[in-house]
């Protein structure tokens, strides 16, 4: 007897508990009125909790569906908050790692600004070095040049004869077809013969 008691006491608190349930279920729908459906499966959801349920399901059932979906939601939100911890996590790890490369971008910045420079007076010292050698080039051809005009006055004071540059060519002319025919080389000496002045 006292055990159909605490079953009945126990059925009559349960139904309570789901009658509130569905009394909250219900004064919800008030509240989801005011505010505007953002997606279809809001409105979808929305226009299933103002349906009456259907036949044959009793509140424990539709209590027992609630209950799943609560924990359905209450997972993804879990889920949700641990992605959201994560990226926060993940956030403050990157600034951290921008803090730190921070002066290392600094530096290799002021590295390659000064390598830049130091690039550029060396382009400067070269071409100046460029510019150098070819005006010592012509320095020293225009010596070789005078050193041979006073070899030549020289030769010509002491009474020498200069062939010209023609009668050299002629000479060798004349050198390659007789070295052909003996097919023996042949050089030639260029002497110049002086007389002397007395």
């Amino acid at each position: 007897m006292q055990i159909n008691k605490k079953i009945f006491t126990f059925l009559v608190l349960l139904a309570l508990t789901l009658l509130s349930v569905g009394c909250l279920s219900v004064l919800e729908p008030d509240r989801a009125v005011l505010k505007p459906a953002s997606t279809e499966h809001d409105s979808t959801s929305m226009s299933k909790r103002f349906q009456a349920p259907p036949k044959g399901q009793t509140a424990v059932d539709s209590a027992i569906e609630l209950a799943k979906e609560h924990a359905k939601l209450s997972e993804k939100v879990t889920a949700l908050r641990q992605k959201n911890q994560d990226l926060i996590i993940e956030n403050s790890q990157l600034k951290d790692r921008i803090v730190a490369l921070e002066p290392e971008l600094k530096q290799t910045q002021k590295e390659l600004s000064e390598a830049n420079d130091l690039l550029i007076e060396m382009r400067i010292e070269l071409n100046n070095w460029k510019a150098n050698i070819l005006g010592f080039r012509d320095e020293m051809r225009d010596a070789d040049k005078a050193q041979l005009q006073a070899l030549l006055k020289i030769l010509t004071a002491l009474g020498g004869e200069i062939e010209t540059e023609t009668s050299q060519e002629q000479d060798q002319g004349s050198t390659k077809t007789s070295s052909n025919e003996q097919s023996k080389p042949v050089l030639k000496e260029t002497s110049i013969s002086g007389k002397p002045n007395g």
